[in-house]
């Protein structure tokens, strides 16, 4: 494909106003922002900038996703419990898995028999491909991608091997760093509660006019 001399000076114009618009717009929004402790960057804003990381930062889009988390319900710091886990290690996560980084060991009652707990859970990092399809899959909205990606260490075997332990988090910290979607999951089970109310109701009141009902 042949460039013309028009199309060239075309070019050239937008790289040089890019280059212009770096040290009129984004000097201005430098000291604008400098207070504000995160940056963000998009294809609308004009000019650019440098996150002068670690002490700036920019914020991650909620869809943003690294590794899978577990959730418990509760906030931060609380004492997890059988009832408070989500996670009944039905092994759909694990099954989905692309890569199959992802170990289930069902949870035992006293007497041996299983209980829809996962005693243990492990995902290989270094093996985890970030896809999100175990989170997509949960039928119980017990496993979901976090932001966190500053995991580098000097060691590569066990502890890039995450335990249940390290994986937990709580609802509560899932609902700061994923908003749009916490809200939109408290929406679905509501109406779903309010569906199965009203089906119940419903069951009841034609119970009733069937026992009120005399036979004929």
């Amino acid at each position: 494909m042949k460039i013309y001399g028009l199309e060239l000076l075309r070019g050239l114009g937008i790289t040089m106003g890019r280059f212009i618009a770096t040290y009129t717009v984004g000097f201005k929004r430098t000291f604008v922002n400098r207070n504000r402790g995160s940056f963000r960057q998009s294809a609308s804003e004009k000019g650019v900038f440098t996150v002068q990381y670690p002490e700036e930062r920019l914020k991650p889009p909620e869809r943003f996703r690294v590794l899978p988390v577990l959730i418990y319900d509760g906030k931060k710091g609380d004492t997890r419990t059988q009832q408070a886990e989500r996670c009944t290690s039905c092994g759909i996560c694990a099954k989905v898995c692309p890569p199959q980084c992802i170990w289930i060991v069902q949870a035992k009652d006293a007497a041996g028999k299983a209980i829809p707990k996962a005693a243990e859970f492990s995902i290989d990092t270094d093996v985890c491909m970030n896809c999100g399809f175990c989170a997509e899959f949960c039928p119980f909205d017990a496993i979901k991608m976090d932001h966190d990606f500053e995991l580098s260490n000097g060691e590569r075997h066990q502890s890039h091997i995450f335990d249940i332990n390290k994986l937990h988090v709580s609802t509560e910290y899932y609902a700061e760093t994923h908003p749009i979607a916490w809200a939109e999951e408290q929406a679905r089970k509501k109406a779903d509660a309010e569906r199965k109310a009203a089906a119940a109701a419903a069951a009841a009141a034609a119970a009733k006019k069937a026992a009120e009902t005399p036979p004929q």
